[in-house]
C-alpha cells in the first residue's frame, strides 16, 4: 500500500496511458467509423470503384497525393458536400496524414448520409510505407 501512495503520479500517468492507448484501438469502432487498411482501400478503389478524398491542407496535397485523389479540406467539408453528391452510392476511402483528420471527415460525411466512407488507417504515411504511387503538383 505505501508503494502506491509513494508512486501515485507514476501510477496515474501510466494508467492514463494505457487507456489512451486503448482508445486508439477502439474509439473509432465505438464511434461507428469504418477504418480500412491499405490493401482494403485498394480492393474497394479496383473493384468498387471507390473514391479517394484527401482531405489535408493544400499545401500537403500538392507535395503529394493518390492517383485520382480527390482534394477537399477537411475544414470545406460541410460548403462543398455538393461535389461528392455523385458518390453517395459508391465507397469513399478518407485520407490524410495519419488517419485523425480523415476520421473526423468520415464523421461528416455520416452526418450527410454518406454511409460507405472509410478512414484509411495509418492515412498518407501508411500509402507512402507501402510504396504505392503518388501524384506531385
Amino acid at each position: 500500500m505505501q508503494f502506491i501512495q509513494d508512486n501515485i503520479w507514476m501510477i496515474s500517468v501510466a494508467v492514463i496511458s494505457g487507456l489512451m492507448l486503448l482508445w486508439s484501438f477502439v474509439g473509432n469502432s465505438i464511434r461507428g467509423i469504418k477504418e480500412v487498411s491499405v490493401a482494403a482501400a485498394l480492393q474497394l478503389i479496383n473493384h468498387k470503384n471507390a473514391l479517394i478524398l484527401d482531405v489535408r491542407e493544400a499545401k500537403e496535397f500538392h507535395t503529394g497525393h493518390a492517383l485520382n485523389a480527390m482534394h477537399i479540406p477537411l475544414g470545406k467539408i460541410n460548403e462543398r458536400i455538393g461535389e461528392l453528391e455523385r458518390y453517395r452510392t459508391h465507397p469513399i476511402v478518407v485520407m490524410d496524414s495519419s488517419g485523425i483528420r480523415s476520421s473526423a471527415a468520415c464523421i461528416l460525411l455520416r452526418k450527410h448520409g454518406f454511409d460507405l466512407a472509410y478512414n484509411l488507417a495509418g492515412g498518407m504515411l501508411a500509402w507512402q510505407k507501402a510504396d504505392l504511387p503518388l501524384k506531385k503538383q
